[in-house]
C-alpha cells in the first residue's frame, strides 16, 4: 500500500465513515481495508457524499462534475456495492452504507476475482477481532443495538405465543418482505480465509426489502421466494444457529443465521460480557432443576456461554455398615424416600444447568436440545423495546454516541450548519446528568421531526 497522508482520500473517507452512529474508529488497518476496496480518487469522492440518501444530481453538485460523468462514477461504485442504489417511485437514489451492516459485509457476500478477499479477510479479522475498538463501540457503545435476536419459534410455549409480535417472528418477517436474497455469510467467509471457519453453511444468511433490491441488481446475492426463505430458517434452527435481525420493527433489512464460532456479534457478546438488553429477545430460559438430567447439552449449544453446569453435589451420606451380626433397625439411618430435595439422593450427584439471565439471549436454541424437556422460555421482567424503523434506530444510536448532529446537519456547506453542529455536539458532551436531560429533549423533539419527514427519506437507511 502506498504511503498515506493525513489529508489523502483514505483518511478523508475514514473521517467521513466515522460520522455514522455505527462508526469505524481510526486505524491503520481500516486505511488498508479502504485501499483494497477502492482507489484513492474513489475514496475522496465517497468522502464528499452525504450520510443521508442522495440523488445523482446531488452528487453532481457535490463533486462539481457533469451529470453524465457523475452517473458513470455512481454506477462504478454501486457495481462493487460501495454504494447502494435504490429505485423508489421511478427514480434512483444512492446511499453511502455504514461499515456494518454495510460495505464490510457486501465485500465478502460473493466471490470477487477483482478483490483479494483473503487479504481483506485477514485485515477485517485483525481490525474487528483483535484491535476490537470497532466491535466494542458497535455492540457496547450505547443502549440501542444494531441487531436483535429472534426467538426460535418452535421453542415458544403455547401460552406465550400470543405475546410474540409479528416483527419478533422470523417467519413473519420473511413472509412480509418485498425482496428476499441470499448470499455468502460474511462472517464465515472471513473466518474461512483465516482458517477459523466451522462447517455451518455459507449460503444461509438473508438480505431483505430495499437492501436486497440493490444487492440483487448487482449480483451480490441471489433472489429467493418466501418458501425457500422459510426453508432456510428451518434449516438454521436444525443446525442450532441463532437468528439475528435488523433491530427495527418495520422493513427489516437482514436476518443472519449465526454460529457461535464465526459470528462477530456473538463473539463480542462473550468477549465483552454484553448484558442481555444489548442483544436479546423478550424471553429468558428457565430450567426445572428436578427434571434436569445433567447431560450438559444446553451448555454446549448456548451461543454466548450463558449456561453453565453447577458442580456436582455430594450424594446423601450413607451410614457406616453395622457391626457384624447386627442389622439395620427401622431404616431411620437410610436416606428418606426420594432422597430429600430436588428429586432424590440418587440425583444429588448430578450436575445442574444454571443460566446467567443477564447474558441469556432468549434465542431458544437450548430448548430444542434438552432431551429431558427441562428447559422452557419465560418472559423477561422488563420487555425489550425495538425501534420502529431505521430512522428511529439511527437517531437513538446517534444520541447515545454523541453523533446526532452528524445526521441533522449533514450538509456542512454553510457556516450556520457548522455552528449548529458544534453547539449540538457540545450539548451531547455534557456531564452524564446534564447530558441525560438534554438527551431526553432531543429524543422527543428531533426524533419526531425526523420521523415526520418520511417523504424525504423513504428508502433504506432512513425509513
Amino acid at each position: 500500500m502506498p504511503e498515506q497522508r493525513p489529508d489523502d482520500g483514505y483518511h478523508r473517507l475514514m473521517r467521513r465513515v466515522n460520522l455514522f452512529p455505527q462508526g469505524a474508529p481510526d486505524s491503520d488497518l481500516l486505511l488498508r481495508i479502504f485501499s483494497l476496496l477502492c482507489s484513492e480518487q474513489e475514496a475522496t469522492l465517497m468522502s464528499m457524499l452525504p450520510l443521508r440518501p442522495f440523488s445523482a444530481a446531488k452528487a453532481a453538485r457535490v463533486w462539481n462534475l457533469p451529470i453524465k460523468d457523475t452517473r458513470a462514477l455512481l454506477e462504478k461504485l454501486a457495481s462493487r456495492s460501495l454504494l447502494l442504489d435504490i429505485e423508489r417511485d421511478g427514480r434512483m437514489v444512492y446511499i453511502l452504507p455504514p461499515p456494518m451492516a454495510g460495505f464490510f459485509e457486501f465485500s465478502l457476500m460473493r466471490l470477487r476475482p477483482d478483490l483479494d478477499q483473503k487479504e481483506l479477510s485477514r485485515l477485517f479479522f485483525h481490525y474487528i477481532n483483535v484491535e476490537d475498538a470497532f466491535i466494542r463501540d458497535l455492540f457496547a457503545g450505547g443502549e440501542t443495538s444494531l441487531g436483535r435476536v429472534l426467538v426460535n419459534e418452535e421453542a415458544i410455549p403455547d401460552e406465550k405465543a400470543c405475546q410474540v409480535l409479528d416483527y419478533e417472528r422470523a417467519s413473519e418477517v420473511i413472509k412480509s418482505a418485498s425482496h428476499i436474497a441470499v448470499g455468502l455469510c460474511y462472517c464465515r467467509q472471513k473466518m474461512a480465509h483465516v482458517e477459523r471457519a466451522c462447517d455451518a453453511p455459507l449460503d444461509i444468511c438473508l438480505t431483505l426489502n430495499l437492501a436486497a433490491q440493490s444487492l440483487l441488481r448487482r449480483g451480490v446475492a441471489r433472489r429467493v421466494e418466501s418458501a425457500e426463505g422459510l426453508d432456510l430458517l428451518q434449516k438454521a434452527r436444525e443446525l442450532n444457529l441463532v437468528q439475528c435481525a435488523d433491530n427495527v420493527q418495520q422493513r427489516v433489512n437482514f436476518i443472519c443465521n449465526c454460529c457461535r464460532c464465526c459470528c462477530e456479534g456473538l463473539i463480542a457478546t462473550r468477549r465483552l460480557a454484553i448484558p442481555n438488553h444489548m442483544y436479546s429477545t423478550n424471553f429468558v430460559q428457565s430450567t426445572a432443576a428436578h427434571r434436569c438430567s445433567g447431560c450438559g447439552r444446553c451448555a454446549a449449544v448456548c451461543p454466548v456461554d450463558a449456561i453453565t453446569m453447577e458442580p456436582k453435589e455430594p450424594p446423601f451420606p450413607l451410614p457406616d455398615p453395622p457391626p457384624p451380626g447386627e442389622g439395620m433397625s427401622g431404616g431411620e439411618l437410610l436416606p428418606p424416600e426420594g432422597g430429600g430435595r430436588e428429586g432424590g439422593g440418587r440425583d444429588r450427584g448430578r450436575p445442574r444447568a444454571r443460566v446467567a439471565t443477564d447474558f441469556c439471549l432468549g434465542c431458544g436454541v437450548c430448548v430444542r436440545n434438552c432431551p429431558a424437556g427441562a428447559i422452557r422460555l419465560t418472559s423477561r421482567a422488563r420487555r425489550v423495546l425495538t425501534p420502529v424503523n431505521t430512522a428511529h434506530r439511527l437517531v437513538l444510536m446517534a444520541i447515545e454516541r454523541g453523533k446526532l448532529q452528524n445526521l441533522i446537519f449533514d450538509n456542512q456547506a454553510y457556516l450556520s450548519h457548522r455552528a449548529m453542529a458544534a453547539i449540538l455536539g457540545a450539548i451531547l458532551k455534557l456531564p452524564p446528568v446534564k447530558r441525560l436531560m438534554a438527551g431526553e429533549q432531543l429524543k422527543s423533539r428531533y426524533l419526531v421531526r425526523l420521523l415526520e419527514h418520511v417523504e424525504v427519506d423513504r428508502f433504506s437507511g432512513y425509513d
